[in-house]
Protein backbone atom coordinates (compact mmCIF):
# COMPACT_ATOMS: atom_id res chain seq x y z
CA UNK A 1 0.00 0.00 0.00
CA UNK A 2 1.43 3.49 -1.04
CA UNK A 3 0.49 6.61 -0.03
CA UNK A 4 1.17 10.48 -0.90
CA UNK A 5 0.05 13.19 0.74
CA UNK A 6 -0.90 16.84 -0.18
CA UNK A 7 -0.82 20.18 0.99
CA UNK A 8 -4.01 21.88 0.26
CA UNK A 9 -2.70 24.83 -0.41
CA UNK A 10 -2.39 26.69 -4.23
CA UNK A 11 1.46 27.96 -5.26
CA UNK A 12 1.58 31.57 -3.47
CA UNK A 13 -0.93 30.43 -1.17
CA UNK A 14 -4.28 31.71 -3.30
CA UNK A 15 -7.04 29.64 -2.86
CA UNK A 16 -9.51 28.92 -5.93
CA UNK A 17 -13.03 30.16 -5.46
CA UNK A 18 -14.17 26.57 -5.66
CA UNK A 19 -16.15 24.41 -2.98
CA UNK A 20 -15.80 21.05 -1.05
CA UNK A 21 -19.22 18.94 -1.06
CA UNK A 22 -19.51 19.85 2.84
CA UNK A 23 -19.05 23.49 2.08
CA UNK A 24 -21.88 23.31 -0.73
CA UNK A 25 -24.24 21.96 1.68
CA UNK A 26 -22.88 24.12 4.60
CA UNK A 27 -23.47 27.72 2.47
CA UNK A 28 -26.95 26.42 1.54
CA UNK A 29 -28.14 26.07 5.16
CA UNK A 30 -26.09 29.18 6.78
CA UNK A 31 -28.57 31.55 8.23
CA UNK A 32 -26.15 33.95 9.36
CA UNK A 33 -22.56 34.04 9.81
CA UNK A 34 -20.66 35.41 13.14
CA UNK A 35 -16.87 34.92 12.76
CA UNK A 36 -15.77 31.55 12.75
CA UNK A 37 -19.37 29.99 14.20
CA UNK A 38 -22.69 30.52 12.17
CA UNK A 39 -26.29 29.78 12.76
CA UNK A 40 -27.62 26.52 10.55
CA UNK A 41 -30.81 25.30 9.60
CA UNK A 42 -31.21 21.92 10.71
CA UNK A 43 -33.42 19.57 8.23
CA UNK A 44 -33.40 16.88 9.68
CA UNK A 45 -33.21 15.58 14.23
CA UNK A 46 -33.28 11.97 15.12
CA UNK A 47 -33.22 11.05 18.73
CA UNK A 48 -33.22 7.71 20.85
CA UNK A 49 -34.53 7.09 24.20
CA UNK A 50 -31.09 7.02 26.26
CA UNK A 51 -30.90 10.58 25.07
CA UNK A 52 -34.01 11.53 23.38
CA UNK A 53 -35.85 11.84 26.23
CA UNK A 54 -33.84 14.20 28.09
CA UNK A 55 -34.02 16.83 25.69
CA UNK A 56 -37.30 16.61 24.87
CA UNK A 57 -38.76 16.55 28.55
CA UNK A 58 -36.41 19.58 29.23
CA UNK A 59 -38.32 21.63 26.30
CA UNK A 60 -41.75 20.72 27.69
CA UNK A 61 -40.67 21.76 31.16
CA UNK A 62 -40.10 25.17 29.48
CA UNK A 63 -42.97 25.06 27.55
CA UNK A 64 -41.81 25.25 24.50
CA UNK A 65 -42.93 23.49 21.62
CA UNK A 66 -40.71 21.51 18.60
CA UNK A 67 -40.92 23.34 15.85
CA UNK A 68 -41.42 21.45 12.49
CA UNK A 69 -42.38 17.94 14.74
CA UNK A 70 -42.71 16.38 10.75
CA UNK A 71 -38.67 17.07 11.08
CA UNK A 72 -38.38 15.00 14.15
CA UNK A 73 -37.73 11.29 14.28
CA UNK A 74 -36.85 8.79 17.44
CA UNK A 75 -36.59 5.35 17.96
CA UNK A 76 -36.22 2.90 20.80
CA UNK A 77 -32.82 1.26 20.18
CA UNK A 78 -29.60 1.67 22.91
CA UNK A 79 -31.36 0.43 26.10
CA UNK A 80 -34.32 -1.89 24.32
CA UNK A 81 -33.89 -5.63 24.94
CA UNK A 82 -32.96 -7.85 21.87
CA UNK A 83 -34.06 -10.92 23.15
CA UNK A 84 -37.06 -12.52 21.40
CA UNK A 85 -40.45 -11.74 22.68
CA UNK A 86 -39.21 -8.19 24.55
CA UNK A 87 -41.43 -5.87 25.86
CA UNK A 88 -40.85 -2.15 27.19
CA UNK A 89 -38.57 -4.28 30.46
CA UNK A 90 -34.87 -4.53 29.92
CA UNK A 91 -31.54 -5.74 31.39
CA UNK A 92 -30.23 -2.33 31.74
CA UNK A 93 -31.21 -0.84 35.43
CA UNK A 94 -34.05 1.86 35.07
CA UNK A 95 -34.10 0.96 31.09
CA UNK A 96 -38.03 0.52 31.17
CA UNK A 97 -38.29 4.07 32.76
CA UNK A 98 -36.26 5.56 29.68
CA UNK A 99 -38.11 3.39 27.12
CA UNK A 100 -41.64 4.84 29.05
CA UNK A 101 -40.58 8.28 29.04
CA UNK A 102 -39.06 8.94 25.97
CA UNK A 103 -43.05 7.32 24.41
CA UNK A 104 -44.56 9.76 26.45
CA UNK A 105 -42.29 12.52 25.52
CA UNK A 106 -42.43 11.69 21.86
CA UNK A 107 -46.47 11.52 21.64
CA UNK A 108 -46.63 14.77 23.33
CA UNK A 109 -44.42 16.28 21.09
CA UNK A 110 -46.21 15.03 17.98
CA UNK A 111 -43.03 13.20 16.87
CA UNK A 112 -42.92 9.81 14.80
CA UNK A 113 -41.74 7.50 17.36
CA UNK A 114 -40.67 3.85 16.42
CA UNK A 115 -41.46 2.28 19.49
CA UNK A 116 -40.25 -1.23 20.72
CA UNK A 117 -42.17 -3.52 18.41
CA UNK A 118 -42.88 -1.18 15.92
CA UNK A 119 -41.67 -2.42 12.19
CA UNK A 120 -39.47 0.34 11.46
CA UNK A 121 -37.74 0.57 14.62
CA UNK A 122 -34.30 -0.57 14.75
CA UNK A 123 -30.62 1.41 15.20
CA UNK A 124 -31.25 5.17 14.69
CA UNK A 125 -28.41 5.41 11.76
CA UNK A 126 -29.83 1.92 10.22
CA UNK A 127 -33.30 3.40 10.13
CA UNK A 128 -32.88 6.82 9.13
CA UNK A 129 -30.89 5.60 5.85
CA UNK A 130 -33.13 2.71 4.59
CA UNK A 131 -36.44 4.88 5.60
CA UNK A 132 -34.91 7.53 3.11
CA UNK A 133 -34.79 9.92 5.50
CA UNK A 134 -31.28 10.74 5.36
CA UNK A 135 -30.95 12.21 1.65
CA UNK A 136 -28.30 14.29 0.04
CA UNK A 137 -27.55 17.55 0.73
CA UNK A 138 -29.34 17.67 4.44
CA UNK A 139 -28.00 18.88 7.62
CA UNK A 140 -28.42 16.09 9.97
CA UNK A 141 -28.11 15.60 13.88
CA UNK A 142 -28.96 13.03 16.72
CA UNK A 143 -27.44 13.10 20.16
CA UNK A 144 -25.22 10.56 19.09
CA UNK A 145 -21.39 9.93 17.89
CA UNK A 146 -22.17 7.76 15.08
CA UNK A 147 -24.58 10.18 13.36
CA UNK A 148 -22.03 10.67 10.88
CA UNK A 149 -22.69 7.62 9.83
CA UNK A 150 -25.86 8.82 7.55
CA UNK A 151 -23.05 11.23 5.40
CA UNK A 152 -22.89 8.39 3.40
CA UNK A 153 -25.42 9.67 1.45
CA UNK A 154 -24.07 12.96 1.08
CA UNK A 155 -25.84 14.56 3.81
CA UNK A 156 -23.72 16.46 6.71
CA UNK A 157 -24.46 14.93 9.62
CA UNK A 158 -23.39 14.97 12.85
CA UNK A 159 -23.64 14.08 16.81
CA UNK A 160 -24.46 16.79 19.23
CA UNK A 161 -25.38 17.13 22.76
CA UNK A 162 -29.35 17.01 24.67
CA UNK A 163 -28.58 20.89 25.35
CA UNK A 164 -27.89 21.38 21.42
CA UNK A 165 -30.58 18.77 20.64
CA UNK A 166 -32.90 20.83 22.73
CA UNK A 167 -31.97 23.82 20.80
CA UNK A 168 -32.59 22.17 17.67
CA UNK A 169 -35.92 21.13 18.44
CA UNK A 170 -37.33 24.51 19.33
CA UNK A 171 -35.89 26.36 16.70
CA UNK A 172 -35.02 24.38 13.82
CA UNK A 173 -31.39 25.63 13.60
CA UNK A 174 -27.65 25.46 15.70
CA UNK A 175 -24.75 27.32 16.02
CA UNK A 176 -21.97 25.67 15.24
CA UNK A 177 -18.69 26.19 14.34
CA UNK A 178 -16.94 25.41 10.54
CA UNK A 179 -15.13 22.51 10.99
CA UNK A 180 -12.46 22.07 8.37
CA UNK A 181 -12.69 20.22 4.99
CA UNK A 182 -10.18 16.63 4.70
CA UNK A 183 -10.18 14.30 2.04
CA UNK A 184 -9.32 10.70 1.67
CA UNK A 185 -9.13 9.51 -1.58
CA UNK A 186 -9.06 5.31 -1.27
CA UNK A 187 -7.29 3.48 -4.53
CA UNK A 188 -7.27 0.32 -5.67
CA UNK A 189 -9.21 -3.04 -6.20
CA UNK A 190 -9.97 -4.93 -2.81
CA UNK A 191 -9.90 -8.24 -2.67
CA UNK A 192 -13.93 -9.34 -2.21
CA UNK A 193 -13.19 -11.15 1.35
CA UNK A 194 -12.32 -7.52 2.49
CA UNK A 195 -14.46 -5.19 3.70
CA UNK A 196 -15.18 -1.44 4.65
CA UNK A 197 -14.25 -1.79 8.11
CA UNK A 198 -10.72 -3.15 7.13
CA UNK A 199 -10.58 0.03 4.87
CA UNK A 200 -11.65 2.11 8.45
CA UNK A 201 -9.15 0.19 11.06
CA UNK A 202 -6.53 0.62 8.14
CA UNK A 203 -7.08 4.52 8.76
CA UNK A 204 -7.49 4.76 11.87
CA UNK A 205 -4.37 2.42 13.05
CA UNK A 206 -2.14 4.08 10.66
CA UNK A 207 -3.20 7.52 11.23
CA UNK A 208 -4.22 7.25 14.89
CA UNK A 209 -7.68 7.87 16.96
CA UNK A 210 -7.23 11.67 16.59
CA UNK A 211 -6.38 11.90 13.00
CA UNK A 212 -9.13 13.60 11.40
CA UNK A 213 -9.46 15.46 15.00
CA UNK A 214 -11.99 18.76 13.92
CA UNK A 215 -12.73 17.77 10.39
CA UNK A 216 -14.90 16.80 8.06
CA UNK A 217 -13.99 13.57 6.06
CA UNK A 218 -14.97 13.18 1.85
CA UNK A 219 -14.26 9.31 1.28
CA UNK A 220 -13.51 9.15 -2.02
CA UNK A 221 -11.33 7.13 -4.75
CA UNK A 222 -11.92 3.96 -6.87
CA UNK A 223 -11.99 1.58 -4.05
CA UNK A 224 -14.80 4.13 -2.64
CA UNK A 225 -16.83 4.00 -5.79
CA UNK A 226 -17.07 0.01 -5.93
CA UNK A 227 -18.31 -0.28 -2.29
CA UNK A 228 -21.84 -0.99 -1.94
CA UNK A 229 -24.02 2.04 0.32
CA UNK A 230 -23.64 -0.02 3.45
CA UNK A 231 -19.90 -0.60 2.97
CA UNK A 232 -20.12 3.38 2.72
CA UNK A 233 -22.11 3.69 5.96
CA UNK A 234 -19.52 1.56 7.48
CA UNK A 235 -16.98 3.90 6.56
CA UNK A 236 -18.62 7.10 7.43
CA UNK A 237 -19.88 5.42 10.83
CA UNK A 238 -15.97 4.89 12.25
CA UNK A 239 -14.84 8.57 10.91
CA UNK A 240 -16.08 8.97 14.54
CA UNK A 241 -13.59 6.63 15.60
CA UNK A 242 -10.78 9.32 13.74
CA UNK A 243 -12.20 11.90 16.09
CA UNK A 244 -13.76 13.26 12.77
CA UNK A 245 -16.34 16.00 12.95
CA UNK A 246 -18.15 14.26 10.34
CA UNK A 247 -17.63 12.25 7.22
CA UNK A 248 -19.80 11.95 3.53
CA UNK A 249 -19.43 10.34 0.32
CA UNK A 250 -20.76 12.88 -2.62
CA UNK A 251 -23.87 10.74 -4.26
CA UNK A 252 -23.69 8.82 -7.42
CA UNK A 253 -25.89 6.75 -9.16
CA UNK A 254 -25.59 3.85 -6.40
CA UNK A 255 -27.18 6.44 -3.84
CA UNK A 256 -29.70 7.09 -6.17
CA UNK A 257 -30.55 3.33 -6.66
CA UNK A 258 -30.49 2.57 -2.92
CA UNK A 259 -32.97 5.97 -1.95
CA UNK A 260 -35.29 5.42 -5.07
CA UNK A 261 -38.74 4.31 -3.53
CA UNK A 262 -37.70 4.24 0.25
CA UNK A 263 -40.72 5.60 2.42
CA UNK A 264 -39.77 9.32 2.83
CA UNK A 265 -37.39 9.76 -0.34
CA UNK A 266 -39.03 12.10 -2.98
CA UNK A 267 -41.80 10.87 -5.01
CA UNK A 268 -42.66 11.75 -9.29
CA UNK A 269 -41.62 14.82 -10.39
CA UNK A 270 -40.24 15.70 -6.92
CA UNK A 271 -38.40 13.08 -7.45
CA UNK A 272 -36.81 14.08 -10.62
CA UNK A 273 -36.09 17.53 -9.56
CA UNK A 274 -34.44 16.52 -6.23
CA UNK A 275 -31.75 14.10 -8.38
CA UNK A 276 -31.37 16.96 -10.75
CA UNK A 277 -30.13 18.58 -7.84
CA UNK A 278 -28.50 16.19 -6.15
CA UNK A 279 -26.24 15.03 -9.26
CA UNK A 280 -24.31 18.43 -8.26
CA UNK A 281 -23.18 17.56 -4.86
CA UNK A 282 -20.03 17.11 -5.45
CA UNK A 283 -16.61 19.05 -4.71
CA UNK A 284 -15.01 20.97 -7.29
CA UNK A 285 -12.52 20.28 -9.46
CA UNK A 286 -9.98 22.77 -7.47
CA UNK A 287 -11.27 22.46 -3.42
CA UNK A 288 -8.73 22.36 -1.59
CA UNK A 289 -8.79 20.11 1.47
CA UNK A 290 -6.26 20.01 4.43
CA UNK A 291 -5.15 17.44 4.43
CA UNK A 292 -5.82 15.68 1.13
CA UNK A 293 -4.81 12.07 1.54
CA UNK A 294 -4.36 9.24 -1.05
CA UNK A 295 -3.93 5.78 0.29
CA UNK A 296 -3.60 2.88 -1.92
CA UNK A 297 -5.46 0.03 -0.77
CA UNK A 298 -5.09 -3.17 -3.55
CA UNK A 299 -2.94 -5.41 -0.88
CA UNK A 300 -5.31 -4.55 2.34
CA UNK A 301 -5.72 -8.26 4.26
CA UNK A 302 -8.57 -8.07 6.81
CA UNK A 303 -7.75 -6.19 10.11
CA UNK A 304 -8.50 -6.27 13.97
CA UNK A 305 -7.41 -4.65 16.72
CA UNK A 306 -5.45 -6.06 19.84
CA UNK A 307 -5.80 -3.01 22.39
CA UNK A 308 -8.47 -0.89 23.44
CA UNK A 309 -8.64 1.42 20.79
CA UNK A 310 -9.86 1.04 17.46
CA UNK A 311 -6.10 2.81 16.56
CA UNK A 312 -4.26 -0.31 17.70
CA UNK A 313 -4.93 -2.31 14.91
CA UNK A 314 -3.31 -4.69 12.82
CA UNK A 315 -3.64 -7.34 9.79
CA UNK A 316 -5.11 -10.82 11.30
CA UNK A 317 -1.87 -12.63 9.98
CA UNK A 318 -0.15 -10.08 12.35
CA UNK A 319 1.45 -10.17 15.88
CA UNK A 320 0.79 -7.95 18.50
CA UNK A 321 3.44 -5.43 17.80
CA UNK A 322 6.13 -4.13 20.50
CA UNK A 323 5.58 -0.11 22.07
CA UNK A 324 8.07 1.13 19.08
CA UNK A 325 5.21 0.07 16.18
CA UNK A 326 1.94 0.12 18.69
CA UNK A 327 1.28 3.77 18.10
CA UNK A 328 0.68 4.26 22.07
CA UNK A 329 2.82 6.24 24.24
CA UNK A 330 4.16 3.74 26.92
CA UNK A 331 1.67 3.93 29.43
CA UNK A 332 -1.35 3.40 26.99
CA UNK A 333 0.16 0.57 25.00
CA UNK A 334 1.61 -0.87 29.01
CA UNK A 335 -1.82 -0.79 29.92
CA UNK A 336 -3.93 -1.92 26.86
CA UNK A 337 -1.44 -5.04 27.07
CA UNK A 338 -2.16 -5.71 30.88
CA UNK A 339 -6.39 -5.19 30.23
CA UNK A 340 -6.22 -7.13 27.19
CA UNK A 341 -3.96 -10.14 28.60
CA UNK A 342 -1.28 -9.88 25.72
CA UNK A 343 2.19 -9.79 25.22
CA UNK A 344 4.24 -8.38 22.13
CA UNK A 345 5.21 -10.38 19.64
CA UNK A 346 2.08 -12.99 20.63
CA UNK A 347 0.82 -14.20 16.64
CA UNK A 348 -3.07 -12.58 16.48
CA UNK A 349 -4.56 -15.75 14.60
CA UNK A 350 -3.34 -17.87 18.32
CA UNK A 351 -5.71 -15.65 20.72
CA UNK A 352 -8.62 -17.80 21.52
CA UNK A 353 -12.18 -16.25 22.04
CA UNK A 354 -14.87 -16.92 24.22
CA UNK A 355 -17.69 -14.64 22.43
CA UNK A 356 -18.39 -13.37 18.85
CA UNK A 357 -21.11 -10.78 18.18
CA UNK A 358 -22.48 -9.46 14.63
CA UNK A 359 -24.66 -6.31 15.24
CA UNK A 360 -24.59 -2.74 15.42
CA UNK A 361 -24.87 0.75 13.44
CA UNK A 362 -21.31 -0.16 12.23
CA UNK A 363 -21.95 -3.83 10.55
CA UNK A 364 -25.83 -4.84 10.87
CA UNK A 365 -27.28 -4.45 8.07
CA UNK A 366 -28.13 -7.18 5.37
CA UNK A 367 -25.12 -7.04 3.40
CA UNK A 368 -22.72 -7.69 6.75
CA UNK A 369 -25.41 -10.76 7.63
CA UNK A 370 -24.88 -11.88 4.08
CA UNK A 371 -21.71 -12.07 4.15
CA UNK A 372 -21.61 -13.16 7.67
CA UNK A 373 -23.82 -16.06 6.68
CA UNK A 374 -22.15 -16.97 3.64
CA UNK A 375 -19.22 -17.77 5.96
CA UNK A 376 -21.15 -19.43 8.25
CA UNK A 377 -22.90 -21.67 5.88
CA UNK A 378 -22.93 -25.52 6.75
CA UNK A 379 -20.75 -24.50 9.61
CA UNK A 380 -20.84 -24.59 13.22
CA UNK A 381 -19.15 -22.39 15.93
CA UNK A 382 -16.06 -23.93 17.87
CA UNK A 383 -17.10 -25.48 21.46
CA UNK A 384 -17.08 -22.82 23.99
CA UNK A 385 -17.82 -20.04 21.94
CA UNK A 386 -20.86 -17.66 22.65
CA UNK A 387 -22.22 -16.43 19.33
CA UNK A 388 -25.19 -13.86 18.92
CA UNK A 389 -26.50 -12.02 15.59
CA UNK A 390 -28.33 -8.75 16.52
CA UNK A 391 -30.21 -6.82 12.97
CA UNK A 392 -29.80 -3.42 13.04
CA UNK A 393 -33.12 -2.89 12.62
CA UNK A 394 -36.48 -4.46 12.27
CA UNK A 395 -36.12 -4.47 8.69
CA UNK A 396 -33.04 -5.72 8.65
CA UNK A 397 -34.39 -8.37 10.55
CA UNK A 398 -37.10 -9.12 8.26
CA UNK A 399 -35.51 -9.36 5.29
CA UNK A 400 -32.54 -11.88 6.42
CA UNK A 401 -35.50 -13.88 7.60
CA UNK A 402 -36.90 -13.82 4.18
CA UNK A 403 -33.63 -14.75 2.59
CA UNK A 404 -33.16 -17.57 5.43
CA UNK A 405 -30.06 -15.92 6.55
CA UNK A 406 -31.65 -16.72 10.20
CA UNK A 407 -31.56 -20.53 10.35
CA UNK A 408 -27.96 -20.13 8.64
CA UNK A 409 -27.34 -17.92 12.03
CA UNK A 410 -29.42 -20.23 14.37
CA UNK A 411 -27.74 -23.53 12.89
CA UNK A 412 -24.41 -22.68 12.87
CA UNK A 413 -24.82 -21.99 16.83
CA UNK A 414 -25.56 -18.19 17.01
CA UNK A 415 -28.23 -16.85 18.74
CA UNK A 416 -30.77 -14.92 16.16
CA UNK A 417 -32.03 -11.70 18.38
CA UNK A 418 -34.50 -8.54 18.16
CA UNK A 419 -33.12 -5.47 16.52
CA UNK A 420 -30.80 -3.03 18.86
CA UNK A 421 -27.78 -1.80 19.91
CA UNK A 422 -27.39 -4.63 22.38
CA UNK A 423 -23.76 -5.77 23.72
CA UNK A 424 -22.33 -2.86 21.06
CA UNK A 425 -22.15 -0.50 24.44
CA UNK A 426 -22.87 -1.18 28.26
CA UNK A 427 -25.08 0.45 30.22
CA UNK A 428 -25.47 -2.56 33.04
CA UNK A 429 -27.36 -5.08 31.18
CA UNK A 430 -25.96 -7.79 29.17
CA UNK A 431 -22.01 -8.72 28.84
CA UNK A 432 -20.13 -11.73 28.06
CA UNK A 433 -18.50 -11.53 31.14
CA UNK A 434 -15.25 -10.28 33.00
CA UNK A 435 -12.30 -11.54 31.02
CA UNK A 436 -13.72 -12.68 27.86
CA UNK A 437 -12.31 -12.31 25.08
CA UNK A 438 -14.43 -11.51 21.99
CA UNK A 439 -14.57 -10.47 18.75
CA UNK A 440 -16.69 -7.85 17.51
CA UNK A 441 -18.57 -6.01 14.51
CA UNK A 442 -18.79 -2.99 16.58
CA UNK A 443 -17.03 0.46 16.66
CA UNK A 444 -15.55 0.65 20.07
CA UNK A 445 -12.82 -1.64 22.11
CA UNK A 446 -12.00 0.76 25.06
CA UNK A 447 -12.00 -0.95 28.55
CA UNK A 448 -15.24 -1.90 29.76
CA UNK A 449 -17.25 -1.49 26.26
CA UNK A 450 -18.62 -4.94 26.46
CA UNK A 451 -19.03 -5.08 30.01
CA UNK A 452 -16.70 -4.73 33.32
CA UNK A 453 -13.16 -6.78 32.05
CA UNK A 454 -14.79 -8.10 28.89
CA UNK A 455 -11.86 -7.90 26.60
CA UNK A 456 -12.77 -7.00 22.99
CA UNK A 457 -11.35 -7.24 19.53
CA UNK A 458 -13.08 -5.10 16.70
CA UNK A 459 -13.49 -6.54 13.23
CA UNK A 460 -15.37 -7.04 9.74
CA UNK A 461 -18.81 -9.32 10.31
CA UNK A 462 -16.66 -11.76 8.05
CA UNK A 463 -14.16 -11.70 10.43
CA UNK A 464 -16.43 -12.54 13.28
CA UNK A 465 -17.63 -15.46 11.72
CA UNK A 466 -14.58 -16.85 10.68
CA UNK A 467 -13.12 -16.54 14.29
CA UNK A 468 -16.30 -18.23 16.11
CA UNK A 469 -15.71 -21.03 13.81
CA UNK A 470 -12.01 -21.51 14.42
CA UNK A 471 -12.31 -20.57 17.90
CA UNK A 472 -9.87 -17.80 17.89
CA UNK A 473 -9.25 -14.92 16.17
CA UNK A 474 -8.99 -16.23 12.37
CA UNK A 475 -8.56 -14.98 8.43
CA UNK A 476 -11.38 -15.22 6.65
CA UNK A 477 -9.78 -16.04 3.66
CA UNK A 478 -8.87 -19.43 4.86
CA UNK A 479 -12.88 -19.83 4.40
CA UNK A 480 -13.84 -18.39 1.72
CA UNK A 481 -11.15 -19.29 -0.96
Amino acid sequence: MREQQRIGRLPGGQRLPQRSLFEKIWQQHVIEEHGERALLAIDRIFLHERMGSVALQSLAARARPVRGPERVFCTIDHIVDTRPGRGDDTPVPNGREFIEQTRAAAHAAAIRLFDVNDPDQGIVHVVSPELGLALPGLTIVCPDSHTCTQGAVGAYAWGIGSTEAEHALATGTLRVRKPQSMRVRLQGNIDPRVSAKDLSLLLIGRYGAAGARGKVVEFSGSAVRTLGMEGRMTLCNMASEWSAVSALIAPDDCTFDYLARRRYAPEGRDWDTALSAWRSLRSDTHALFEPDIDVDVTDLAPMVTWGTSPQHAVSVAASVPDVAHSGASQEAYARALHYMDLQPGMPMNSLRIDGAYIGSCTNGRITDLRIAARVLAGRHVAHGVRALCVPGSSSVKRQAEDEGLDQIFRSAGFEWRESGCALCFYAGGESMGAGARVISSTNRNFEGRQGPGTRTHIASPATVAASALYGRIADVRTVLN
